[in-house]
């Protein structure tokens, strides 16, 4: 099964969870990030740190070019790094790409999004039209922190209305000094009409396999 995992915004904590439903998902997995900003210039070409983390717990081992293949170096939104370079984020050619994800033999695949749910791919295009088309399941990384209420729920919204499932959510705790965290997370539990995965507190040591501990995928296992 394949699903797409989207987040409240920047810097959420997408990666850490998806590295973490691959590390708690049973069989074979594998992740993919296919479009990344703010990557870093190596003797391999551009890299991105999300893209290796998903590899990284990902049992399924394929070329880095197959996992992220719309790199960036500058840390700006993609649309604008993509202008830059002249190059097209176009939704048609995305969605051949991540095709390929059918054919790995994965029992649980992770497409990582960038930014949150609408993120712009230029000329009018958002990432979530590839989504749409490809017609994904998405679970919801809900960065918590002051204002994760209405970025939630404003979220869960849109893909509704985008026509799309949205299958299960991960409470991430990001802010250490967030007031009342366990109160928002009753909110949250509440009002979003999905399936709860789990809540990951701020962890020290945050791998990929402690966040892991926290989550529980009976839910998609219905999907």
């Amino acid at each position: 099964m394949t699903f797409f995992v989207t987040g409240t915004d920047t810097d959420c904590g997408k990666t850490l969870i998806s590295s973490a439903l691959l590390t708690a998902a049973k069989g074979e997995t594998v992740g993919f990030k296919p479009i990344a900003s703010g990557c870093e210039q190596t003797e391999m070409g551009l890299r991105n740190s999300d893209a290796l983390a998903l590899m990284a717990a990902s049992s399924i081992k394929l070329p880095y070019d197959d996992i992220n293949p719309f790199a960036f170096e500058p840390a700006i939104a993609p649309h604008l790094a993509a202008a830059e370079k002249g190059v097209k984020l176009e939704p048609k050619r995305i969605e051949a790409l991540l095709k390929m994800s059918e054919f790995v033999g994965a029992d649980f695949c992770l497409i990582e999004g960038a930014g949150g749910w609408r993120l712009p791919l230029g000329e009018g295009h958002y990432l979530s039209e590839v989504v749409q088309s490809m017609q994904l399941p998405v679970i919801l990384v809900v960065g918590m922190k002051l204002g994760c209420l209405n970025h939630a729920l404003l979220t869960a919204e849109a893909i509704k209305a985008d026509g799309l499932n949205l299958v299960g959510w991960v409470a991430n705790q990001i802010d250490s000094d967030m007031a009342y965290p366990e109160q928002n997370l009753e909110t949250l539990k509440s009002q979003l009409a999905a399936p709860f995965l789990g809540y990951v507190p701020h962890l020290v040591d945050a791998t990929a396999e402690a966040a892991a501990s926290h989550l529980d995928l009976t839910p998609l296992q219905s999907v």
